[in-house]
């Protein structure tokens, strides 16, 4: 837009304005999320073939593929005035437009064809028909997406009003996702999001026993597995106690905004300890040392006091650590193809228990997973193949945040 005003009504991902003055141009730019990542405009033909010679850059070099951030997001269809919402004005301009689409099939036929390569797309606001238009082999899109749908069973519209986390819905999205898209991306964490084990878990008296059980619930699903760093050892939700101890601009702007509601003080602190991204973003806990052997200099942001317990090298050494268990089910995953091409079905979804199975041909495995502190009892024994407790056996018998994996069970 020219100098005079911005082009139109929308608003951003980050609760501030979408539209950022240049006065060098003396125009508007877009930016759905921070200033610094000004959209591109994708109706420009010349935009696109830069695109395209920087996927053959690096493609060059050997790397093995593309992370597209937003995917679904960067055909902008038109920049009329959106109908007035409380958030996000104008995404009915922009969310999964058809434009999208042709653009990710002419990266496809123009680029990607011609490489041994690899494409993921984090989308928002998809559901699984929509995931399929995005990924389904035949269309020549992307191979997989991340969605968010099971990251958002514990809030209320958006991601800074919680609620309690209910591992019944929970595990009815994620087997939603698992019978309706054929292959998926599957995590549990990631750069935006809180620690798992902090919010899907329990991040004291059962750390150790809730981080292996979703472990285990990340690497018996159906399709890819995508483990963020620290995750592998239960890194856990940062330990700041206050905003001046945080980095992320989303957090910042969430908080101004909270501000001028009238939200006090205390309350948009605990807003910032549930949700903040700078709960995955403190450093990586490579052992006791200081700044927990991340670097010898200052680190951009600070480190989690309870490095001296949960890190690396103790674990390493531990053959009953989290990381240890990591190691196990991702060679447990990799021995039994029933767990990488089986199919899905899930059993039951009840309170704090989530029961599945895996079935290839004549191979099936039972997945028991227990979310709360409770000892459960199920109608399943067996014999074990992956146990966070270490179990050879399962009598029946579910244990606080127990997960148990049985093989050939009918």
């Amino acid at each position: 837009g020219d100098g005079n005003k911005p082009p139109n009504n929308w608003t951003s991902f980050f609760a501030e304005d979408c539209w950022e003055y240049d006065s060098m141009s003396d125009s508007y730019y877009l930016h759905l999320f921070a200033k610094k990542q000004p959209d591109l405009n994708y109706h420009n033909p010349k935009v696109i073939e830069e695109i395209k010679e920087i996927m053959r850059f690096w493609l060059g070099k050997g790397v093995s593929g593309f992370r597209c951030d937003v995917i679904n997001l960067i055909y902008k269809s038109s920049l009329e005035n959106g109908k007035k919402k409380w958030i996000l004005t104008g995404s009915e301009h922009y969310l999964s437009q058809e434009g999208a689409h042709r653009i990710l099939r002419a990266l496809r036929h123009d680029v990607l064809s011609d490489y041994e390569c690899f494409t993921v797309g984090e989308t928002v606001f998809v559901t699984p028909e929509m995931g399929k238009d995005l990924c389904d082999p035949a269309r020549e899109e992307l191979d997989m997406i991340f969605s968010f749908e099971h990251m958002e069973t514990d809030q209320y519209l958006v991601k800074w009003f919680k609620r309690k986390f209910n591992p019944e819905r929970f595990a009815k999205v994620i087997s939603r996702w698992q019978t309706e898209l054929d292959w998926n991306a599957n995590y549990l964490e990631n750069h935006d999001q809180p620690r798992s084990v902090s919010r899907f878990g329990d991040d004291e008296k059962y750390w150790e026993k809730s981080a292996k059980m979703l472990a285990t619930l990340l690497l018996t699903l159906r399709g890819t597995p995508f483990i963020y760093q620290g995750q592998e050892i239960g890194m856990t939700n940062f330990d700041f106690s206050d905003m001046s101890d945080l980095r992320d601009i989303e957090s910042f702007n969430v908080d101004r905004l909270c501000k001028k509601m009238g939200i006090p003080s205390f309350y948009r602190w605990i807003m910032m300890k549930r949700c903040s991204r700078d709960n995955a973003r403190t450093p990586y806990q490579w052992s006791r040392e200081a700044n927990a052997g991340f670097t010898d200099g200052k680190p951009w942001i600070g480190i989690n006091k309870n490095h001296l317990k949960i890190n690396h090298q103790s674990q390493n050494s531990d053959a009953h650590s989290v990381l240890e268990y990591y190691k196990k089910a991702i060679q447990t995953r990799a021995t039994n193809e029933v767990l990488i091409y089986g199919t899905f079905k899930l059993i039951k979804a009840f309170k704090d228990l989530m029961i599945y199975q895996r079935k290839l041909n004549e191979s099936t495995v039972i997945v028991i997973l227990n979310f709360g502190k409770r000892t459960q009892t199920v109608n399943v024994t067996g014999k074990v193949l992956l146990s966070n407790y270490e179990k050879e056996y399962f009598d029946g018998i579910l244990l606080p945040f127990e997960a148990v994996v049985i093989k050939n069970k009918t």
